[in-house]
């Protein structure tokens, strides 16, 4: 992929995430160094990323001087130690002026985020836990979505939903549900089984699909209700994992009046929680024996949430809340190497904390450009690999504000989803024009998009 402003990037860690954040990179132009002290990961992503390959110890001076950090711009450190990552940042900005990023799983550290990026120079800190938990509280406020992402301060809302078998939708094209329903959304994407599509007016809905749109929450609000879903956050929750995401779930939830059951396996963690949490209810049981379950009424229960350490117990467990008719269920998984398998079953809402954290650094990596030219704020997966959102600030003299949107000459597969004009949501039609100022929101499959006028031929 063409990428006029490469960077140079050394990632710390061949773990999963090393590896998905080594193959976004490259792939678009980077030029990344993977550092492991396990050779065959080293010798495995280097191979199959076209990337270089040291194997070491990524927090000693010497490793990082042979990585060539002096002309370093960004280091990554994703390996299975808070230490160590915290360590190799702070060699890396000892050596360098480059950007430095942590994985930090622990929650003590967690808590010296503020500390660790003022006083100790890192860039950015992630907790890969809290950013799932965050996405869960998200998805239970408006349990009809699979998954929400949100631009301009969450004026602006990117839903994606499954559309069900009964749906009225189903046989209507694009043009034919916004001109029935009378809904200030745009509907961007359709997924149909390995299929990706960005919706035109004649695209028609079938049960099953899987479709994204963009839209105020009020508006998408609207539009669901018309639709006949669930719009208002769920009442009871049952998480299955009292670990360390189902804590900061179970703080979130709380703080929204949603009633809170954990299930916990270790009886050392239930005491901790009980502690914590003295008016939510905490089951010193196992949340992968059934009668467990239906002893405790997943059956009745708003929500069920599979927070387990075993990613083939959370999907069995989250089946089986499905299949006994629970309204909403997300299921944790760790592992992304079998999501083409995953997303053929029937599970509500999927949290993969390794995506969620790979997503969160190629955003800030594309973030840092804004100093090279680049413009974009904010940045999503839609459709792995396929489709992504991203929000972007237009500046004075962009060929994008040369007239109304119907008169420019847009690449193939892009859509301008929304503008936000003076904290108002635009959701443009082909009249509309976009202004030096507005904050733009473009869904687009073509992936190698560093500012707004790239959108244009």
């Amino acid at each position: 992929m063409k990428n006029e402003n490469p960077l140079k990037i050394l990632i710390v860690g061949c773990g999963q995430v090393g590896r998905n954040l080594a193959e976004q990179l490259v792939e678009q132009g980077n030029n990344v160094t993977v550092i492991d002290t396990v050779a065959y990961l080293v010798n495995d992503i280097s191979a199959s990323c076209d990337c270089i390959g040291i194997v070491g110890n990524g927090a000693t001076h010497e490793v990082q001087q042979e990585a060539g950090i002096k002309d370093t711009d960004l280091l990554i450190a994703v390996t299975g130690s808070d230490e160590l990552n915290i360590l190799c940042c702070l060699v890396a900005k000892r050596e360098s002026n480059c950007h430095t990023i942590a994985r930090v799983k622990n929650p003590d550290y967690s808590k010296d985020t503020e500390y660790l990026q003022n006083a100790l120079g890192i860039g950015m800190v992630i907790n890969p836990q809290y950013a799932s938990a965050c996405e869960m509280a998200r998805i239970l406020r408006f349990p009809s979505a699979m998954k929400i992402d949100t631009f301009a301060d969450g004026k602006v809302e990117l839903v994606k939903f499954r559309l069900p078998e009964g749906s009225p939708l189903v046989d209507m094209s694009v043009k034919d549900v916004v001109m029935k329903l009378k809904c200030d959304v745009l509907i961007c994407t359709v997924e149909r089984g390995d299929e990706a599509h960005i919706a035109n007016g004649n695209f028609v809905f079938k049960g099953k699909d899987i479709i994204s749109l963009v839209a105020s929450p009020k508006n998408a609000e609207k539009f669901f209700t018309k639709i006949g879903y669930k719009t208002n956050a769920v009442k009871d929750v049952i998480i299955a994992g009292g670990g360390d995401t189902g804590t900061y779930l179970c703080e979130m939830l709380r703080k929204d009046g949603i009633d809170v059951k954990i299930i916990e396996k270790k009886e050392a963690v239930c005491d901790g929680l009980c502690a914590e949490f003295p008016d939510v209810t905490v089951i010193h049981g196992n949340a992968g024996d059934k009668e467990t379950l239906l002893e405790e009424g997943i059956d009745n229960s708003g929500a069920f949430v599979a927070l387990t350490n075993l990613d083939e117990e959370n999907i069995l467990i989250s089946l089986f809340a499905k299949n006994i008719g629970c309204k909403k269920v997300i299921t944790k998984i760790n592992r992304f190497d079998f999501d083409d398998v995953i997303k053929h079953l029937d599970l509500d809402s999927i949290i993969y904390p390794k995506n969620i954290t790979s997503d969160l650094i190629v955003r800030y990596i594309r973030a840092m450009k804004n100093t090279i030219g680049s413009n974009i704020e904010t940045l999503y997966n839609v459709i792995k690999g396929k489709v992504e959102a991203s929000e972007y600030i237009v500046k004075e003299n962009s060929p994008i504000t040369a007239g109304p949107l119907m008169t420019l000459q847009f690449k193939e597969n892009v859509l301008v989803a929304a503008i936000i004009r003076d904290n108002k949501v635009i959701i443009p039609r082909g009249s509309d024009a976009i202004s030096a100022g507005d904050r733009v929101v473009i869904v687009s499959g073509a992936m190698d998009l560093h500012d707004i006028s790239d959108v244009l031929r």
